[in-house]
Formats: structure tokens, sequence, C-alpha cells
């Protein structure tokens, strides 16, 4: 592709068009013909290693702030939605080639997308998703990899709707945090549907406030054609009154659009029906939980405004199973349940154990930590929840990263301290594992909470093997 087509006929203003193989932010990644960006990141400044990139053959570089170097400098105000600008032009703007709906919120989104992805499939429309878990096309998993948790940077988001389309998918359901909607990951995308799940305290190392989060999370009604929004949630109710007709109200209150009632929760799932124009709808899903309910009509929402019927989306959501790390039940010959589910915030974590309080026959054990390097006014928040809702607590070690888990843990145990619940502080969490295994008696339910898909562990600034499935299973065959 010329040089011109991806930044524009200025460029001919003072340079000759030439041929650009390819774009990179990484300098370690840039290959001879590349246009290199310049990037501003959390831990480092894509700046500085501008004249590695030229080394490595880049052709261009896009900068914010001046650089010396011996190739031509493009420098724009904003390096993020220079490189999703020429990304898209790069990858033919592949999004506009399938129907894309985003999915934003605390607490909600894998599942959700999931949910959708069983519904769209029901209607015969291959599905790609993109998110946490993994990056797939019907059953096929992508091999383009996410340096991001939840929402890829703008590159290789592009280049992952590049794949979608290969792959002839009529629809993509994607989770968009929000700071993918901050850093301008999403950046040149229009989505068909944008579907808002609920707000609670999360990611406020990063967006400082919770009027700022929610402002970060209602930019993708900006850019979508219509929205569903939980309605019960203070900011949906904040989303749907910025967002006016496109918006479909979902939840329990009678004010809702799509309303749920009648709920019923057990091991197997939960039941319930759906009030929704003068009709009313029995509905199944195998995920069981309050939260369960709200994350399948945030779907149903979902599909509605893609103009799917209610019979297709009913039977979509009973043939939807389980979200790996999603109240994921592991197999195991004990007469005692084990959970792994992926709540690492305060609702996410009192949703968990409510859920299981609910069917549970024996005593709740909840084994959760926190994050290092994030938030840590929730950590004692946490604390408080799992004391006051749990039989039994065991407070140990989550993702540390650069902090000491030992602290981590202490600021925890804060909160734990307001309740009369019991608990036991290991800081190990493989032999906190092995505690709560040794320990368990017939018809309890061990909650291993905050890993969820999660495969390893961050201790400083490495990643460690750590599938919490292997670790029971592995302790429990020593015996």
């Amino acid at each position: 592709m010329l040089a011109s087509e991806l930044i524009g006929k200025k460029w001919l203003d003072e340079y000759e068009d030439i041929d650009i193989t390819g774009i990179a932010y990484d300098s370690r990644n840039v290959m001879q013909g590349n246009i290199f960006v310049c990037m501003k990141g959390f831990e480092t400044d894509g700046h500085k290693f501008a004249q590695m990139a030229e080394k490595n053959g880049a052709a261009i570089i896009v900068a914010e702030d001046k650089i010396d170097v011996g190739v031509p400098v493009v420098y724009v105000e904003n390096s993020r939605i220079a490189i999703a600008e020429m990304a898209c032009k790069y990858y033919g703007d592949p999004s506009k080639k399938f129907k894309l709906i985003g999915v934003t919120g605390t607490n909600g989104k894998t599942t959700i997308t999931y949910l959708i992805k069983s519904i769209l499939e029901e209607a015969n429309m291959l599905t790609g998703v993109i998110g946490t878990n993994q990056n797939i096309i019907g059953d096929k998993v992508l091999l383009t990899q996410s340096t991001t948790p939840t929402t890829p940077n703008a590159l290789e988001l592009q280049q992952l709707f590049a794949e979608m389309v290969e792959g002839d998918a009529q629809c993509v359901v994607m989770e968009v945090s929000s700071h993918a909607l901050e850093l301008e990951r999403v950046h040149g995308c229009r989505f068909d549907v944008g579907v808002f799940t609920n707000l609670t305290r999360d990611h406020l190392d990063f967006h400082k406030t919770m009027e700022n989060y929610l402002n970060a999370k209602a930019k993708l009604f900006d850019i979508s054609d219509k929205g569903v929004v939980n309605f019960d949630d203070d900011g949906g109710k904040t989303i749907a009154q910025r967002n006016g007709d496109n918006i479909l109200k979902v939840g329990i209150a009678e004010e809702c659009d799509l309303r749920a009632k009648n709920v019923k929760i057990s091991s197997k799932g939960a039941d319930f029906d759906v009030e929704y124009g003068g009709k009313i709808y029995p509905v199944h899903i195998v995920i069981p939980g309050k939260f369960s309910v709200y994350n399948a009509i945030c779907a149903m929402g979902a599909a509605l405004q893609l103009g799917i019927d209610m019979d297709t989306i009913i039977k979509g959501l009973a043939g939807a199973g389980g979200v790996l790390g999603r109240v994921e039940v592991v197999p195991t010959d004990t007469d005692y349940t084990i959970i792994i589910d992926y709540a690492h915030t305060p609702d996410g974590l009192e949703n968990i154990i409510s859920t299981v309080k609910e069917f549970a026959r024996g005593d709740v054990i909840t084994l959760f930590g926190c994050g290092g390097d994030r938030d840590n006014t929730k950590r004692p928040i946490m604390g408080e929840i799992a004391g006051k809702l749990s039989d039994f607590s065991i407070i140990t070690s989550d993702n540390p990263r650069t902090e000491n888990p030992e602290e981590i843990v202490n600021q925890i145990e804060e909160g734990m301290k307001r309740t009369d619940g019991k608990y036991k502080i290991i800081v190990n969490r493989a032999e906190a594992i092995a505690y709560a295994l040794d320990n368990a008696k017939k018809d309890d339910v061990i909650i291993l909470a905050g890993k969820g898909q999660e495969t390893y562990q961050i201790i400083g600034k490495e990643k460690y093997d750590f599938d919490e499935r292997v670790v029971v299973y592995k302790h429990l065959n020593k015996h």
C-alpha cells in the first residue's frame, strides 16, 4: 500500500510516494519498509525507540514529539488515533464487512459475548468473538494474539477483523474495555449494537474517579447505531438518558423494555420469564445466578436490536454452554464442589458468593486475592464482602505483579476484620488451594475466585504457569 493512501495526500507535498510493507508500534517488530508509530505507554515511550526502528528498516516514523532520525517523520497530535486510522485503511476497513456488536461494563462482558454468539449461531450466522478468553470464528481459534487482556490494540484489532472477513464471519461480538475506549483502540470502528452491562468499582488506578470510568464506557454508544443497557444499573440509566430512542432498556424494573420476572436459581442454572412487547416468554440458561439473568437479558437485547426473532433467541440461550472461568465447576471425584470464577471486583465477588449460597448444601469456602499494581481501594471492600457472605475465607495471592503480596493480603484483611467471618491467610496460592481441598467437607463448595480463565500468575514482571485446574488435579492425585 502506498504511503499517501495511509497518511493522506499531504505526504505528496513533501515526499515521493513509496510502498509501505506494514505498520508497527514495537521497534523490535519493525521490518523493512514499515511505518513505525511512536506510542506513549504506561511503562515506556515509543519515541525512545525511534532510532532502533529506523535501524530495523522503518521507512517512515509517526510521532507526537520531536525526534532525531534520518527517515521522514510525520508529526501528529495523537499517535493512538493515527495508528487506528492507518490500520483501518491498511486492512481495508474490515469491520464494515460484518455486523459488529460491542459489549462494555465492569462485569459480564465475556459471558455475554458467548451468549450472543450462541444466539447468532442458532440464527445460522457464522460468528466471531474477540475478548478475554480467546479470539475465534465459529469453533476455530485465531492465531493473532492480543498484547492486551480484553480489547486488542488498534493494529491487532484490525488484523483480527481482517481474519474474520477472511473466515467469512457474518457477525463479530467483542468485549470493549474502558481502557480500549479511552485509549482509542476502537477508533474507526462503527458498531451495529453497543451493550452496557453494569458499572461497579474497578480500574480506578487508571480512571481515578467513577465518573471518568462511566464516561469512558459511555463512549461506546457514541459509535454505535443502536444500544442495549442494563437499566437497573445507575450507569445504564445515565447512558440511556444521553442516547435516547436508540437504546433498548433491559432489567427487572417495571420501566424496562425487556424485563425478567419470576427468577428461579438452582445448581443447574436459572429459569425465568421475559416480558417483551406485551408477551411473556420462558427462558432457561445453564449458568446459575441472578447476575447470569442480567447477562442473558443483555444478550437477548443485542439480538433483538439485530432483528432476530424471540424463538431463535430463546433456543440460542438454552443451547449456550458454560464459559471457561465463569462459574466453572471443576470435575472431580470429591464429595464437595470446586468452582472457578473470574470474580476480581467487589461486585463480582459478591455475585459469585451469593449465587453459590443459593444452592450450596454445605459451607461456602471462598479463596481469593487482589491483583497488584491495580486499584488498591477495592481490597478491604472485597475482604469485607467475603467475610460477611462466606462461611470461611482464605485470603491469598492473585497476580501480585511488582507489589509485595503480603501487603496486598494485609489490605484485604482490613476489610475482613470488620466482619465476624472466619478466615485464614495463606499467601502462596497453590498452598492455599491445597489447604481448601484438604479441609473441605461433604457438600461444601469451594470458590476459587479471581483467576478464572487465566493459566498463569504474574509475580514481579514475569508470568509463571499457574492453571488452577491443574493445581487442583495434582493435589487431589497425591492422595
